[in-house]
């Protein structure tokens, strides 16, 4: 029998003990072995442990353990990073969205102070000054007739560089926030797969 495994780069556990093949691979076997495959234990955490990195080899050997006449091939992840994350309740509603109009607020007023500190250092006032001098001949401090449009133009490029419309993605490409959230994800799940097996060795 063919099995096929597929371990991914983290699993994130919530008040689980237990740690399956299924937690941290895709399986694909013939027929209902998949399913039972899935179930095979790999490790038993205790509720302190938090990082945990489970090798492809281990998995293989517990498959095999369980399957003797099997071939395995993985074809994804050689280290899987587990996450596990203990919680006795669910956090309150009132501190969710406390912690989400905090964080808001701090976004949306740094945001703000970077664009005006921008604009100050690159003297935008006086630009929209020589333009006007340039196209209509005169001399106007700060003319409406091109920072109203700069403005509107500055919000619609904000909101197609985002993506997002009042919680609508535009387009089904990613956004920048997200792409770099992935790279950063990628980042420190690789990092801590390293230190945990710089761990092991050291051991």
């Amino acid at each position: 029998m063919d099995i096929y495994i597929k371990p991914k780069k983290k699993a994130d556990l919530l008040n689980r003990h237990d740690v399956t093949v299924g937690d941290v691979a895709d399986i694909v076997a013939k027929g209902d072995e998949a399913k039972k495959i899935k179930k095979i234990r790999l490790q038993k955490l205790d509720k302190g442990d938090k990082n945990y990195a489970v090798s492809v080899t281990d998995i293989i050997k517990k498959i095999a353990a369980a399957y003797p006449g099997a071939t395995i091939n993985n074809v994804g992840e050689s280290d899987t990073w587990v996450h596990a994350v203990w919680r006795e309740k669910r956090e309150q509603p009132f501190f969710l969205w406390a912690r989400i109009a905090f964080v808001s607020l701090v976004l949306f007023f740094g945001a703000t102070t970077a664009i005006m500190a921008f604009h100050t250092d690159s003297q935008i006032p006086r630009v929209f000054e020589r333009w006007h001098t340039l196209i209509f001949a005169t001399h106007q401090s700060n003319p409406p007739i091109i920072a109203i449009p700069y403005a509107i133009g500055l919000a619609v490029g904000i909101i197609f560089f985002y993506n997002h419309f009042f919680g609508r993605k535009i387009t089904d490409d990613p956004t920048p926030i997200e792409v770099e959230i992935e790279m950063y994800e990628k980042d420190i799940t690789e990092a801590m797969v390293e230190r945990m097996d710089a761990g092991e060795n050291a051991t």
